[in-house]
């Protein structure tokens, strides 16, 4: 697959994700993905869908916003930013109604147009503390 074809994948992951339709794991993960997105690490495209699967239930209007998209060879960097409101349990956190936005980052391997492994790395502390759980500074 070509660099553009990467790419466009990786925005199709995003786009359906924001539509809840997690089949699209199916069709754009290898079987044997790995998602490196401290402090958790999935193991198989099933695992994948279900870290999808809580965020979503925890988050249920969650939309992802593409905000840059780099690709070179078969790696795609995306930066992005996801917005939710909390209304399920979230990490043991009970549901506190509230608005977040989120940003990260994610650099995503492809072989053979499905991704067989990603890093991601997002603002989890400002998620905490828009949550409430954590106290913000100043």
């Amino acid at each position: 697959m070509s660099t553009e074809e990467n790419k466009a994948n990786s925005r199709r992951l995003v786009e359906r994700i924001n539509q809840g339709d997690l089949t699209v794991i199916d069709e754009l993960c290898a079987p044997n993905h790995v998602s490196h997105n401290p402090p958790n690490t999935t193991h198989g495209s099933e695992e994948y869908k279900q870290s999808f699967a809580l965020l979503l239930t925890a988050f249920p209007d969650l939309h992802f916003t593409i905000e840059d998209q780099l690709a070179e060879g078969d790696k795609v960097a995306t930066r992005l930013t996801w917005t939710g409101t909390h209304k399920g349990a979230f990490r043991g956190i009970p549901p506190t109604g509230k608005h977040v936005t989120m940003t990260g980052m994610t650099i995503s391997h492809w072989v053979g147009g499905k991704s067989d492994e990603v890093w991601a790395n997002s603002d989890s502390l400002g998620l905490l503390q828009q949550l409430g759980v954590i106290p913000s500074m100043g």
